[in-house]
C-alpha cells in the first residue's frame, strides 16, 4: 500500500520561507516522478512543481519559478518543496503526489497516489 505523508506546513509571515517534506512508502519511490499540488479555499487544485525520478529535471508553475524549488532524496524516499518569499496567495493545502509513469507531468489526473496534505498559511 502506497502512503505519502506531508509535513512542514504552518503559519508564516509574508516574505518568509517554509520547507515542505513528503515521506513515501509502499512502492519503489525511485522509479516515479513526484509532484506537489495545492488547493486554496474555494479554488480548484493547481499544479505547483514536479520532479523526475532521477531528480535531474523539474517543472514549475510559471508564477512560482524562482520562489519554489522541488528536490528529492531517493535514499530517504522523500521529496521536498522549498518555498521562499511567500505571499498571502500561497495560502493553501499542499499535497504531495506520486505517479506510476515515466514522465514529469503537470496534470493532477496523471498522479495516482496522494497524501493527506499539509496546511500552509501566509499572513500579510
Amino acid at each position: 500500500q502506497v502512503r505519502l505523508a506531508e509535513s512542514g506546513g504552518g503559519v508564516v509571515q509574508a516574505g518568509g520561507s517554509l520547507r515542505l517534506s513528503c515521506a513515501a512508502s509502499g512502492r519503489t519511490f525511485s522509479w516515479d516522478p513526484m509532484g506537489w499540488f495545492r488547493q486554496a479555499p474555494g479554488k480548484e487544485s493547481e499544479f505547483v512543481a514536479a520532479i523526475s525520478w532521477s531528480g535531474n529535471s523539474a517543472a514549475y508553475e510559471d508564477s512560482e519559478k524562482g520562489r519554489f524549488t522541488i528536490s528529492r532524496d531517493n535514499a530517504k524516499n522523500a521529496v521536498y518543496l522549498q518555498k521562499n518569499n511567500l505571499k498571502p496567495e500561497d495560502t493553501a493545502v499542499y499535497y504531495c503526489a506520486q505517479r506510476s509513469g515515466a514522465r514529469v507531468t503537470t496534470t493532477s489526473n496523471d498522479y495516482r497516489y496522494w497524501g493527506q496534505g499539509t496546511q500552509v498559511t501566509v499572513s500579510s
